[in-house]
């Protein structure tokens, strides 16, 4: 089994945070995984997305043209990705960023709130783990609790304080998906 997923928005949304928590969570479930981040001209507001492949095999190539998931945090990301997933995937939208539904009838769209959750929960920070718990939600590639070890385990020791509010971001995440599946 391989799966990819790129996830994008603008540097700062905690994209590449993103990928990188997968990818930490796949190695730790002993899986092949390759993280492929690119930014654009600035860290902070210019565009940002990384490619994340998990396997149970050897991966031929970091590279992605269709594929099965996306996790798109505002609208420029929506406009690049939502074309390009393959028919049947699943694509998360960060609606608190994007002011349209997706176009695609042919694939799972879940429409999260996640700044709002995340805002809720008490930072707009966890909005990116909101998004992941979503995607969880909708996948079956990992755990809650397989992502939750992965931070617990490389979260550097300065942020060891903020994992329980990242863990439920990422509970809620998956909640909001899971309901919004079943209707």
């Amino acid at each position: 089994m391989q799966t990819e997923i790129i996830i994008a928005g603008f540097g700062g949304q905690g994209v590449m945070f993103i990928g990188q928590v997968l990818a930490y969570a796949a190695m730790d479930k002993g899986k092949q995984v390759t993280w492929m981040p690119s930014y654009g001209p600035e860290m902070r507001g210019g565009t940002a997305n990384c490619i994340v492949v998990i396997a149970d095999e050897e991966i031929g190539s970091p590279l992605v043209e269709n594929p099965p998931a996306s996790i798109v945090m505002n609208l420029p990301s929506l406009d690049k990705y939502e074309p390009l997933i393959k028919p049947g995937g699943v694509l998360i939208v960060n609606a608190s960023m994007v002011d349209r539904a997706a176009q695609r009838d042919d694939i799972t769209t879940i429409l999260i709130p996640a700044n709002d959750i995340a805002e809720e929960i008490g930072d707009k920070r966890l909005a990116n783990m909101v998004a992941t718990g979503a995607l969880l939600g909708c996948l079956d590639i990992m755990t809650v609790k397989d992502l939750e070890a992965a931070l617990e385990a490389h979260m550097p020791g300065r942020h060891k304080h903020l994992l329980p509010k990242n863990f439920e971001a990422l509970r809620k995440g998956t909640e909001f998906a899971k309901q919004a599946i079943k209707k």
